[in-house]
C-alpha cells in the first residue's frame, strides 16, 4: 500500500523540480491563442490553463531533472537538490492526470497534450536525448512549446476543425509564437555552456557562442515583432501595435545592457541575469496579452 500513496511521492526535492513558478514563462503562448479566439468556451479555458500550466509544463521541467540530475544552476532552481526517484512517478502520475483530464476538455485537446508529453520525453530521455544536438533541440522546442502549443491550446478554446483552422492568420499567429520561442530559448542555455557538454549535451547556444546567441535572439525576436506588427496592420489595430512597441522596450533595454556587459566579460552570462532576463520578457508578453484580452471586452482601442 505504501507504493500506492501518491501524497507522499510529493517529497521537497520533487516539488521543487516541478519548478511550478517556471510555467509563468510558458504562459505567453497561451495568452496570445487567448486573445485571438473567435470564441471563447471559458469553462475548458480554464481547465486548459491549469492543465497545462500546474501538470503538464512542471511535469516537463520534472522530467527533464530527473534525466539530467543536474548538480549545478538550472531553469528557476539556483540550487536544484538531489533528484530522487519519487520525482519519475510524480512526472507520470501528472502527465496521466493531464492527458486523461484533457479528454474533458475535447478529443483533439487530449491528443495534442499527449503528443505534447511524448516530444517533451523524447527530449530528455537518455536514449533518444533530442535536446543534445543543437538544431534538432532547437526546433524541436521552437515548434511544440510555439506553433504547437498555439494549436493545442486553440483546439481547448473553442469549437476546433481542422479543415477551417489553418487560415493565413492563424498561421502567422504560430509563426510568431514559434519566433517568440526561438528567441529566449538560447538565451535561457546562455549559462549552461560548460556543464550542458560535460553532459554531453551540445546547445544552439553553445554553438553560436556568447555574442552569437545574442545576435540569433535578436533576430528571431525582430522577426517576431516585424510580423505581429503586419498582423495587427492587416486587422487594422494600430493601438495593439504601439502598446506592443511599448512594453517590449524594457526588454530591448533589458537585453542590449546585458549584452554590452557580455561582450566586455563574459562572467556576466550567469544564470542570475538570465532568470532576470527571461522574468522581463514573460512579464511583459504576458501582460500585452491580457492587455489584448480585456480588450475583447470592453473594447479599448
Amino acid at each position: 500500500m505504501g507504493s500506492l500513496n501518491f501524497i507522499s511521492w510529493f517529497d521537497k526535492s520533487t516539488v521543487k523540480h516541478l519548478r511550478l513558478p517556471f510555467s509563468f514563462h510558458l504562459m505567453p503562448v497561451f495568452l496570445f491563442a487567448l486573445s485571438q479566439a473567435e470564441m471563447i468556451d471559458f469553462k475548458n479555458t480554464i481547465i486548459a490553463f491549469l492543465i497545462l500550466h500546474l501538470l503538464i509544463y512542471p511535469s516537463s521541467n520534472g522530467y527533464n531533472s530527473y534525466q539530467d540530475k543536474d548538480e549545478t544552476s538550472i531553469g528557476g532552481l539556483k540550487y536544484p537538490p538531489t533528484v530522487s526517484k519519487n520525482l519519475f512517478f510524480v512526472t507520470l502520475l501528472l502527465d496521466l492526470v493531464g492527458v486523461s483530464c484533457a479528454l474533458y476538455v475535447s478529443v483533439n485537446f487530449s491528443l495534442f497534450v499527449l503528443l505534447y508529453v511524448l516530444i517533451s520525453r523524447a527530449y530528455s530521455y537518455r536514449k533518444l536525448r533530442l535536446k543534445k544536438h543543437p538544431i534538432i533541440g532547437f526546433l524541436t522546442v521552437f515548434l511544440f512549446q510555439g506553433a504547437f502549443t498555439y494549436l493545442m491550446v486553440s483546439s481547448a478554446l473553442t469549437d476546433f476543425y481542422y479543415a477551417v483552422f489553418f487560415t493565413e492568420n492563424k498561421l502567422i499567429c504560430m509563426i510568431v509564437s514559434s519566433l517568440f520561442i526561438g528567441s529566449v530559448y538560447p538565451l535561457t542555455q546562455i549559462y549552461q555552456h560548460q556543464s550542458d557538454k560535460k553532459d554531453g549535451v551540445i546547445t544552439i547556444s553553445y554553438k553560436l557562442g556568447y555574442l552569437g546567441t545574442f545576435v540569433f535572439s535578436s533576430l528571431m525576436f525582430g522577426f517576431a515583432s516585424a510580423l505581429l506588427y503586419y498582423y495587427f496592420n492587416k486587422k487594422d489595430q494600430i493601438i495593439a501595435i504601439i502598446i506592443f512597441f511599448s512594453l517590449m522596450l524594457p526588454v530591448v533595454i533589458r537585453l542590449l545592457l546585458w549584452f554590452n556587459k557580455v561582450r566586455k566579460d563574459s562572467i556576466h552570462a550567469n544564470f542570475e541575469n538570465t532568470m532576470r532576463m527571461n522574468l522581463i520578457a514573460s512579464a511583459c508578453m504576458n501582460t500585452y496579452f491580457v492587455i489584448l484580452i480585456l480588450n475583447r471586452s470592453f473594447n479599448w482601442f
